[in-house]
């Protein structure tokens, strides 16, 4: 089958992807990955075909990172700012990698890709669809704590909340995204359900691309979701090499406590590296801070030989060697973590985040700090606490075991394969 495959978003939305068009050219299918401009240098030395899809992202563009990861509007911004003002070139360039030089049989699309659902509408081109967090199904029976409220994080513990959050996040959104409502009728569509909370799952199949560990099937989720466990991509166009200089450093001494914000948050890291370093020297530990391309990220103190500074390591070589993960909570982030069997000190800015954090901590793997708290003298105490009480540990052990019975990949390809059949024998 010739299957488009399409999200905008991170690196963290976008490697599963990547994972799955690589399994499935491997099973002799032709995927094709319609992404922002920004990924088209990592997908072409793949050998994969790629379709530029607006808007493009700008890495640089440090106002509009900070934007869309503010704690409080960091969704409605990325949406009413960032999304829906292209909203209709989206549309037009996932139609034409949809339908040209030939038509696809099957799509994949993110929940970010607004213009997905339609262009399946239109063309009438099968399509599935996928999330990577629970958070995404906002589940009444689950509640997942909302990045303006994180003070609201036991919500779970009081019957009854959580379907009053659901209605009221319905509220909140309610005008968000009329930019959809008008393209709909704009293409002759009827209005639909609601494109935040309803339209982007499939009707045929919702991959749920997490573990189990993160998150089971509650009776509110949409119908024919597959959870299939985490689909692990994180190498540089084919190279998961660590730097030089931080393989020496790890080899040269006792596993180091790792301080990284993922993919995106890093671009907009305030004083994140300057304090756990302070942190790290404070404890007389062995860091590593991966830092991004950012220069303004290094910290301007002078650093002892304790701490290593890299712009970037694909986290399956590197986080495996740690004993300790401080990160941001993004979900790409947080399986990596996983599948390592790392205790984690969570940081989370938005979106997805929190709520990752509070679930890792329900493990009993690890623990959260709120952004605002997050100072030298609260982060070394909470390191020291982590790494002297073995339960982390042997928590985080337990769960990368379970982790390593799930193959992410192979479910969810087969999945797809299964869909197309289907729907193959039904024309």
């Amino acid at each position: 089958m010739r299957i488009v495959l399409s999200n905008i978003g991170t690196f963290g939305d976008i490697n599963p992807l990547i994972a799955l068009a690589l399994e499935l050219k491997r099973r002799g299918h032709t995927p094709v990955l319609a992404l922002p401009a920004l990924y088209r240098p990592k997908i072409v030395p793949l050998g994969l075909e790629f379709h530029a899809t607006r808007p493009d992202i700008d890495a640089a563009n440090a106002s509009l990172v900070a934007m869309i990861y503010d704690a409080k509007h960091g969704t409605e911004h990325g949406l009413r700012n960032f999304l829906f003002p292209a909203l209709r070139q989206t549309y037009d360039d996932l139609l034409t990698a949809a339908t040209e030089p030939t038509r696809a049989d099957l799509m994949l699309l993110g929940e970010l890709n607004y213009a997905g659902p339609l262009v399946a509408e239109i063309t009438g081109i099968p399509w599935a669809s996928y999330v990577l967090a629970p958070l995404s199904f906002f589940s009444a029976l689950d509640p997942p704590v909302l990045p303006p409220f994180p003070l609201l994080a036991h919500v779970d513990k009081f019957p009854g909340m959580g379907w009053g959050m659901k209605q009221l996040a319905r509220f909140t959104t309610r005008n968000w995204h009329e930019p959809i409502g008008s393209l709909r009728r704009a293409l002759g569509l009827p209005p639909g359900t609601n494109p935040l909370f309803d339209a982007k799952h499939s009707p045929d199949l919702v991959l749920a691309l997490f573990s189990r560990v993160l998150g089971v099937e509650q009776k509110d989720w949409p119908a024919n979701v597959l959870i299939t466990g985490f689909c692990f991509y994180d190498s540089d166009a084919g190279n998961a090499a660590l730097p030089a200089h931080l393989e020496e450093f790890l080899a040269a001494g006792q596993p180091p406590v790792v301080f990284t914000l993922g993919s995106a948050a890093v671009l907009a890291a305030g004083n994140f590296y300057e304090v756990s370093a302070e942190a790290a020297v404070s404890m007389g530990l062995r860091a590593v801070l991966l830092i991004g391309s950012d220069p303004r990220n290094r910290p301007p103190q002078r650093l002892p030989s304790s701490i290593c500074v890299a712009e970037y390591a694909p986290y399956s070589a590197l986080l495996p060697r740690a004993a300790l993960v401080v990160h941001q909570g993004g979900v790409g982030t947080t399986a990596q973590c996983l599948r390592a069997g790392k205790p984690m000190l969570i940081m989370p800015y938005s979106h997805d985040q929190p709520d990752n954090a509070r679930r890792m901590t329900r493990l009993g793997l690890a623990r959260t700090i709120r952004k605002p708290n997050y100072t030298a003298e609260r982060v070394a105490a909470t390191i020291k606490a982590m790494l002297a009480e073995p339960d982390f540990a042997q928590h985080a052990q337990s769960a990368a075991a379970q982790l390593s019975l799930e193959d992410g990949v192979k479910t969810a390809c087969d999945a797809l394969e299964a869909l197309h059949a289907r729907r193959r024998g039904m024309k």
